[in-house]
C-alpha cells in the first residue's frame, strides 16, 4: 500500500492550481497546470488500499485505484500506467473530464476530504505519453471477422481499441472531418486541448483501426449497407438530441442551443473559418441549465469578451456538504465551483424562464421569475417576473436521446420510451449483429459511462463473432449488475 501513515500525516487534500485568470481567459490553453511532483506523491499516499476500497463501487471502469496510488506514491510511473490501463483506455480523457464519482465513495472521505483520484490518473497517463511509455498494441493475428463502429466518441472509440487489439478489423465512421465526437468539438480547449485525442488516435491507427471521416452513416452510406459489408455493427452516436424550451419566443434571433455556440467555437480555436460564428463578444449572455454544457458556454463566451453572463437554474441551489439522502458512498449533488465559474458570471438559482423578448425578431431579454413548488412541480410563481437584458441565449438543458438516422427503417432496430437505441443485456439490439453502446443506449450520462460501456460492448461482439472472449466486462446495460460474458 501507499504510505501507511499517509492519511494522517497529510491530512490535507491539495488539487491541481490553476492558471491564473486574468491569464487564462485571454487563451484556450488548459486551465490546470502540473503538480509538483512532492506534492502529488504526497497526495497520492493519503490512499489507505482499504479493506473494501469503494473508490471501485464509484467508478464504472472498476479502476485499480488503490495500486496506482501506491505506484505513483513509490514513483514507479511505468507500472502504474500499466494498471490503469488495464481497465481503463484512455485515462487522460476521464482525468480530464469525469467529474470523478469514485472520490465520493473514496473511503477516506468519511471524516476527511478524499484522496485526489482524478488528479493522480491524471498525472499518471500525463507522464506516461512524456517518457513514451503510452504504445500501440496491435494484435498477434487477425481473425478474419470485420467491425463497423459508428461514432466516434468515448464509447465508439473504447469499442474500436478493444476489438481491434483481439485481431477484428475495425472501421470507426464518423460523420465529422475529424474523430473524437463531443471530445473534438463539443468539450473546449480550456477543458481539454485537442492534442489528447489527436496522439490516443495515432496510436490506433497503429494497432490497426481505421477510420472513415465525413460519411453520415443513414445517409451517405445505410445501416443496412454496413450490416451486410460488416460482421457486426456498433452503434456509439451518442445522445445528440437537445432538449429545448419551447415557450413564446424561442424563434427570436439570438436564442440557440448550446452546441450550436460550442462546436464552431471550438473549430474556430482549431484554425478554421467559420462564417456566420455565434460570437458573444460585447454581448449580454444567458445560459440556460447549470451543468458541464453550461459551464463550457460560460467559460468560452468569457474567452469572447462577453458584456456579462448570467447562468439560470430552474432548481435550488445544491448544498455544499452531502444531504442526508445521499450518504456516503453514493455520488452526492454538491454545489460546485467549476474553473469557468471561478471567471466571473452571476449563477441564479429558482428561476423560471417565461419568455423570450425581443424587438423586431430579435432578442433583447428573457423573462424569468421565481420558481415554487407546488405538489412536487416546479411552476413560475406569479408576480415575481423581471426582465434579463439578453443578446444571446443558450439552451443548455440536457439531450434527449439518440438522433434516428434512419436506424429503425434501414435495419428495424427500436428505440426505447427514453429515446434511446433499445438493447438487451448484451448490447445487442432487436437486430442480429448490430449493437448499441454509450449515451446512444443508456441517455446522456458520464465520459467514464462511455467508456466503460464501450469495452462491455466490445466483449458482447468479441463472443458473439468468436463464440467466447477475453475481453473484460465492467458493467452490464443496467448499471448496476456486472455482465457474466
Amino acid at each position: 500500500m501507499a504510505d501507511p501513515r499517509g492519511f494522517l500525516k497529510v491530512r490535507q487534500r491539495e488539487t491541481q492550481p490553476r492558471r491564473p485568470v486574468p491569464v487564462r481567459i485571454m487563451d484556450w490553453k488548459e486551465v490546470y497546470e502540473a503538480q509538483e511532483k512532492g506534492t502529488l506523491k504526497a497526495q497520492a499516499g493519503r490512499c489507505m488500499d482499504c479493506g473494501i476500497p469503494f473508490c471501485h463501487q464509484g467508478c464504472p471502469l472498476g479502476n485499480l485505484i488503490p495500486e496506482w496510488n501506491d505506484l505513483m506514491w513509490r514513483d514507479k510511473g511505468d507500472e502504474a500506467i500499466e494498471r490503469l490501463h488495464a481497465t481503463n483506455n484512455f485515462p487522460e480523457f476521464t482525468g480530464r473530464l469525469c467529474p470523478a464519482p469514485c472520490e465520493a465513495s473514496c473511503v477516506l472521505g468519511i471524516n476527511q476530504p478524499a484522496v485526489t483520484i482524478k488528479q493522480v490518473e491524471v498525472s499518471i497517463i500525463d507522464e506516461a505519453w512524456d517518457n513514451g511509455w503510452v504504445n500501440p498494441l496491435p494484435p498477434a493475428r487477425l481473425t478474419g471477422k470485420t467491425v463497423a463502429v459508428v461514432g466516434s466518441g468515448p464509447a465508439g472509440l473504447a469499442v474500436a481499441q478493444q476489438l481491434t487489439r483481439v485481431g477484428h478489423t475495425v472501421a470507426v465512421y464518423e460523420r465529422d472531418d475529424k474523430i473524437g465526437g463531443l471530445l473534438r468539438y463539443g468539450i473546449p480547449d480550456f477543458k481539454m486541448e485537442k492534442e489528447q485525442v489527436d496522439r490516443r488516435v495515432e496510436q490506433m491507427k497503429a494497432e490497426g483501426t481505421r477510420f472513415r471521416t465525413g460519411v453520415a452513416v443513414g445517409t451517405d452510406v445505410t445501416w443496412e449497407q454496413l450490416r451486410r459489408r460488416y460482421d457486426a455493427v456498433v452503434v456509439c452516436t451518442g445522445a445528440t438530441v437537445p432538449r429545448d424550451l419551447p415557450i413564446p419566443g424561442r424563434d427570436l434571433d439570438g436564442v440557440h442551443f448550446a452546441m450550436d455556440y460550442l462546436v464552431p467555437a471550438n473549430r474556430a480555436v482549431a484554425g478554421e473559418t467559420i462564417e456566420n460564428q455565434i460570437h458573444a463578444q460585447g454581448k449580454h449572455v444567458v445560459i440556460l441549465g447549470g451543468g458541464d454544457t453550461g459551464a463550457d458556454c460560460l467559460g468560452t463566451a468569457h474567452r469572447h469578451g462577453a458584456a456579462s453572463v448570467t447562468t439560470l437554474a430552474i432548481g435550488k441551489q445544491p448544498p455544499v456538504e452531502r444531504a442526508s439522502h445521499q450518504p456516503w458512498p453514493m455520488f452526492p449533488n454538491l454545489f460546485e465551483v467549476a474553473s469557468a465559474h471561478e471567471e466571473g458570471g452571476e449563477r441564479t438559482y429558482l428561476a423560471s424562464t417565461v419568455e423570450f423578448v425581443g424587438e423586431n425578431g430579435k432578442l433583447t431579454g428573457v423573462k424569468v421569475a421565481e420558481t415554487e413548488f407546488v405538489d412536487g412541480k416546479r411552476l413560475p410563481k406569479a408576480g415575481t417576473e423581471r426582465i434579463i437584458p439578453a443578446d444571446l441565449v443558450f439552451l443548455s438543458l440536457g439531450f434527449t436521446g439518440a438522433e434516428p438516422a434512419g436506424i429503425t427503417e434501414q435495419v428495424h432496430a427500436e428505440f426505447d420510451g427514453r429515446g434511446n437505441v433499445a438493447r438487451d443485456g448484451y448490447y445487442m439490439t432487436n437486430t442480429e449483429g448490430v449493437f448499441v453502446a454509450g449515451d446512444a443506449g443508456r441517455g446522456q450520462s458520464l465520459i467514464v459511462w462511455a467508456i466503460a460501456e464501450g469495452r462491455a460492448a466490445a466483449a458482447a461482439v468479441d463472443k458473439y463473432l468468436m463464440g467466447s472472449t477475453i475481453l473484460p466486462a465492467p458493467v452490464a446495460p443496467t448499471d448496476r449488475a456486472i455482465a457474466v460474458l
